[in-house]
């Protein structure tokens, strides 16, 4: 039997729509190998290697654009309701990515200015939360990936956890500030590179819920323990 047209024409969107999903989750990878380059330069002390991971978010930045082109060109075709969540999702997930790298890149630059200073325990604290961090961040790529939104639901659960540790160096940072003022700076630079890292778990879970959507459209969401309390240290 003869290939029809609409044939060809799904065909073409199906590899295009696959395409998409590949190019978000190298987009994602790279994010989170970001992450865990930031982290070890925050270890090693090392400058130039910073200085390779902020150039390297360009990279990231001009995935997000090749995907948002991608989107458009899919939404060009009438896509049908799942079509259109889908078109929706890769924007958002995309978006939520580039900052993940961006907050990567500020975790990269801060921890020049830290060299600056003598090496402080605290950085171990900060390589747990980051190692949370990039855990969550692959495990909802792959979640996206096999479209499955139990997976999604489990990735969002744990960002209690990053909470919780983000609260702990927090207050560990507060308390040894008070103690000795001399550190006040240097720990400066850690609670903002703690609280880069704390914003990636956030948007690892609206990933999570953008999975979730996609799967099961305006279903509810279960409600979400949170355990920030840095805004209720006094």
């Amino acid at each position: 039997m003869p290939t029809q047209p609409n044939d060809h024409i799904v065909k073409s969107y199906d590899e295009e729509r696959n395409r998409l999903t590949h190019e978000i989750l190298r987009m994602g990878e790279m994010a989170a190998a970001q992450l865990e380059s930031a982290l070890d330069v925050v270890e090693r002390r090392d400058d130039k290697a910073a200085g390779r991971i902020i150039a390297n978010d360009e990279a990231i930045d001009a995935l997000e654009h090749d995907i948002s082109q991608d989107v458009m060109k899919l939404a060009l075709r009438g896509p049908m309701a799942r079509d259109l969540r889908e078109i929706l999702v890769a924007l958002r997930i995309a978006a939520d990515i580039e900052r993940i790298g961006d907050y990567a890149a500020n975790v990269a630059k801060r921890s020049t200015a830290l060299n600056l200073a003598p090496p402080l325990p605290h950085t171990r604290g900060l390589a747990t939360l980051g190692q949370l961090a990039v855990k969550q961040v692959r495990d909802v790529l792959v979640a996206f990936r096999d479209n499955d939104a139990d997976a999604a639901q489990r990735v969002r659960a744990q960002d209690a956890e990053i909470d919780t540790a983000y609260t702990s160096l927090f207050r560990e940072l507060l308390t040894y500030m008070m103690e000795d003022p001399r550190v006040i700076t240097p720990c400066t630079h850690l609670l903002f590179m703690a609280k880069n890292i704390e914003r990636v778990g956030d948007h690892a879970t609206n990933i999570a819920e953008n999975v979730w959507f996609l799967v099961h459209g305006d279903d509810v969401l279960p409600p979400r323990d949170k355990r920030d309390e840095t805004n209720t240290v006094s």
